[in-house]
């Protein structure tokens, strides 16, 4: 990624400060003035713009449906060798010279990829613009994808990747993606494999490019100090002649539910035993997602208030963290609970996670429960728009799952809407204690869940 620099700008992160200084209290959410104006462009790219002039910084989130889930067979880690490369070099600036200019104007810029896309991040000042774009629009538009610079990032990636073999939740987290979804793409890591990051060729970047970077696939969001005409310019100015084109993808189902319990096992001479446990879960426009949140968030999801937390930790002393968690995807994701125990206590512990699991189909949850759950999910959302950058992000992914710009709003009011009645149901629907994946990675005793 291309950042900041010691002795960078300084009025950059004076400005940086004036913005935690001026925003209002985190606790209040004025959802009234997170007008968001929807347009799209000439070029066919969705422009989303919120103006927030209390600081002259403007921040900028590209989002174009490019991620790990259009990998070719064999070609895994192909979207993210691509978005990894956009900022080495572009058929007029070196990766040098890119870095250079955006640390002479003391602004962001970075590329990533994920599982449904690749996003770009710009944060700038505002009387830097349209440097700010120049740079950005090059980057998306006019890759190089050097032959040095492929082989340079290459490199990087197999060492991530070398790296993960040594720690045990990366292990767990990705036998784990296999085991819930087989066969679907979703089962891939975003970086790859060593055997498939190491067959990708310059013109498999360069048609990937050429195939899903268009702006009728891309959603620019942009917050700050620009008025909606001035947003509007810069993006016709420095994205207008991007050529649209039929963006065709691959038809893919949903990940099918297991049939029942699927296990692997993964021997570590470790002093403890990572553990993962859980079954495909919803995707982000699931009507129910709400209610789910505020169930998880009882279960295994609210930290030291959670019933995992309070029992297996604190009651029973098995573990130090465990956490439950529902990831939401373009496809339904995974629902997971995740912990470390001593080899001994593995079974214990398994048998305390299935255990609440059934607990909260069985029961409603209690009045005290589902208050603090949506309290805490209601007070803690002023946190995901305390600045211009998570806004931004926040408001391309509204866009990508079609939530509606009134987001802001309903998200709060659907929470506060959510009852005990709502929780025993999702769980019931969303939680299947009989059917699930388990990974143990670490020294291996008998599991008493192995038929």
């Amino acid at each position: 990624m291309t950042g900041l620099k010691r002795g960078a700008c300084p009025p950059f992160f004076l400005a940086i400060l004036l913005f935690f200084l001026l925003m209002p209290p985190a606790g209040k959410v004025d959802a009234a003035s997170l007008r968001t104006r929807r347009f799209v462009s000439q070029s066919g790219i969705t422009l989303l713009v919120l103006e927030q002039t209390t600081i002259p910084i403007v921040s900028v989130q590209v989002l174009i449906s490019a991620g790990s889930i259009l990998d070719p067979a064999g070609k895994d880690g192909l979207s993210n060798m691509t978005a990894s490369l956009l900022e080495e070099g572009t058929k007029g600036r070196s990766a040098t010279e890119i870095s250079a200019a955006v640390d002479f104007i003391g602004a962001s810029l970075s590329t990533r990829a994920s599982k449904d896309y690749m996003t770009a991040r710009l944060r700038v000042l505002k009387k830097d613009v349209e440097v700010g774009f120049d740079l950005l629009s090059d980057l998306l538009m006019h890759p190089q994808f050097d032959p040095k610079e492929i082989e340079r990032v290459r490199k990087n990636i197999l060492g991530g990747i070398l790296a993960e073999n040594d720690q045990p939740r990366a292990i767990a987290r990705r036998a784990f993606q296999s085991l819930v979804f087989k066969e679907h793409p979703y089962r891939h890591a975003v970086s790859g494999v060593k055997e498939t990051v190491q067959k990708i060729k310059r013109d498999d970047l360069l048609q990937f490019h050429q195939r899903y970077y268009r702006p009728n696939n891309t959603i620019i969001a942009i917050v700050g100090d620009l008025t909606i005409r001035e947003a509007k310019k810069l993006v016709e100015r420095y994205f207008g002649d991007w050529r649209q084109a039929e963006v065709s993808f691959p038809k893919l189902r949903r990940a099918k539910p297991l049939p029942g319990k699927a296990i692997h096992r993964i021997e570590k001479n470790l002093t403890q035993s990572t553990v993962i446990l859980g079954h495909v879960g919803i995707d982000r426009a699931n009507p129910d997602y709400y209610a789910i949140r505020v169930m998880n968030y009882i279960l295994g999801g609210g930290g030291f208030s959670s019933r995992m937390m309070s029992d297996i930790r604190d009651n029973k002393g098995l573990v130090y963290s465990i956490y439950s968690y529902f990831t939401t995807n373009h496809f339904p994701g995974t629902f997971s609970v995740s912990f470390q125990t001593k080899t001994s206590s593995v079974n214990e512990a398994i048998e305390g996670v299935l255990r609440e699991m059934e607990a909260i189909q069985k029961i409603k949850v209690t009045e005290e429960e589902l208050s603090e759950a949506k309290a805490y999910l209601s007070g803690s959302f002023p946190l995901r728009i305390d600045t211009t950058q998570k806004v931004a992000s926040l408001l391309a992914s509204i866009e990508f799952h079609a939530l509606g710009l009134d987001y802001f709003d309903s998200y709060l009011k659907s929470i506060k809407r959510v009852t005990r009645e709502d929780v025993q149901r999702v769980a019931r629907e969303y939680l299947h204690p009989e059917q699930y994946a388990l990974v143990v990675v670490g020294k291996q005793g008998k599991l008493e869940t192995e038929d």
